[in-house]
């Protein structure tokens, strides 16, 4: 079945990167594993033989219909666009948190990642494969070029870490791009780190604003007082002149605490 471009389809052909991909989700055997655009199965095929029950959603009508021919009752098909597949629903129906894995389209990438975010409570674990830029933004540290609003957003729901890397010619059709598979593991820092949510990542976009500003003019520019900025820079323990991609999580979520919600 040809691949659509429109859907960002590249069908993945690396034997040992699916193997390597459906081990990455450790013992799944009780468990139940939703597996985002499953494409032709590649991947469906290792994780049907080692997860207890497994979900796939599939927006595509053809390759909905290919994979229950396909796989039969091993699987079971959910033909819908995962931007509104409800994760909390497919967890409270599982009775546990759900693994996910996924070859993610790279034009909505993004967005998924931002699902997955919102419905991180009911998650576990993911093992994800995406652009390999975009791998880079997610797992960047502090200090780091690709450093940035994605990188302290995904980081701030569960730690993340790259696997490995594959070439175009690993899929079908080839890419123009390099793949990363990274794995998310879900623990929401919030409460912990004594921030809500909301004004907590809206902070964090005003801060990375223009990466080339000092962390102070961004906040300055998103409507806060400089006398205010002043003091909750000081309040947090961070310099003047510090720029948003040198501050860790703890760093933001500090200043969080001592800026309160932005206006």
């Amino acid at each position: 079945m040809p691949a659509k471009s429109k859907l960002g389809q590249n069908f993945l052909r690396d034997e040992s990167a699916m193997e390597r991909i459906a081990l990455a989700l450790g013992a799944v055997s009780a468990r139940t594993v939703v597996e985002i655009g499953p494409g032709l199965g590649a991947i469906t095929e290792r994780i049907a033989a080692r997860a207890g029950r497994l979900l796939v959603v599939e927006v595509d009508h053809q390759l909905a219909l290919r994979l229950r021919v396909h796989f039969g009752d091993r699987i079971e098909v959910v033909e819908q666009d995962v931007l509104k597949f409800d994760f909390a629903i497919a967890a409270a129906e599982a009775g546990h948190k759900l693994a996910i894995a996924g070859n993610l389209p790279y034009y909505i990438t993004s967005p998924i990642l931002l699902r997955l975010a919102e419905f991180a409570s009911a998650l576990d674990v993911a093992v994800l494969m995406v652009q390999r830029e975009v791998a880079d933004r997610v797992t960047a540290e502090p200090g780091s070029r690709d450093y940035g609003v994605l990188s302290v957003t995904t980081q701030m729901y569960g730690p993340t870490e790259r696997l490995f890397t594959l070439p175009p010619e690993a899929f079908s059709p080839p890419p123009e791009v390099h793949s990363t598979v990274f794995r998310w593991r879900f623990a929401p820092r919030f409460v912990e780190l004594g921030v809500e949510e909301e004004p907590f990542i809206k902070l964090v976009k005003a801060a990375f604003a223009q990466k080339r500003k000092t962390l102070g003019n961004n906040l300055r520019a998103a409507g806060v007082a400089p006398d205010a900025v002043t003091a909750a820079l000081a309040a947090a323990g961070i310099d003047a002149q510090a720029r948003a991609e040198s501050l860790p999580i703890e760093g933001f979520a500090a200043l969080s605490r001592a800026l309160g919600p932005l206006d």
